[in-house]
């Protein structure tokens, strides 16, 4: 399964993103109000940067409650790492553990297709699997003998 799978199964594969210039506390508000983990931030319609729930709290822990007021532009990811439509899974997989990172915008040249999450992938994974497992066990039940 490639990452172009997982977007066009994706539900809710829409793009929630917000400007540089916006506070943390409308990011924090816009991903409650969509319940994501993390927005694009554009500028003139291109991804500038990226911003996680992990920006947030290592934000807040580094600021305190003063870090609300701060802007996206100096919480956010500048240069996430990303992925291609193109990418196997399993390779996605590994990038994101051994990284920690969390949410992926998956790119194809300069057009940002989507985001996925470890949680997206996770469950690629286990579909995977369970299809794979059902063939194996109709496999032995109609083993010859």
């Amino acid at each position: 399964m490639i990452i172009r799978d997982i977007l066009t199964i994706k539900e809710g594969n829409e793009i929630c993103a917000i400007s540089p210039n916006h506070t943390v506390a409308d990011a924090v508000a816009l991903m409650v109000k969509h319940d994501v983990g993390s927005l694009v931030v554009r500028q003139d319609g291109v991804m500038v940067g990226l911003l996680t729930e992990r920006d947030v709290l290592r934000g807040l822990n580094q600021h305190g409650g003063n870090f609300m007021t701060q802007t996206v532009s100096g919480m956010m990811v500048t240069e996430p790492i990303i992925g291609n439509p193109d990418d196997t899974v399993d390779y996605v997989r590994g990038v994101m553990t051994e990284n920690r990172v969390s949410h992926l915008p998956v790119m194809e040249g300069d057009n940002l297709l989507g985001i996925i999450s470890f949680h997206d992938v996770a469950r690629a994974c286990l579909n995977a699997a369970d299809f794979e497992n059902r063939l194996l066990k109709r496999y032995i039940k109609h083993w010859p003998e």
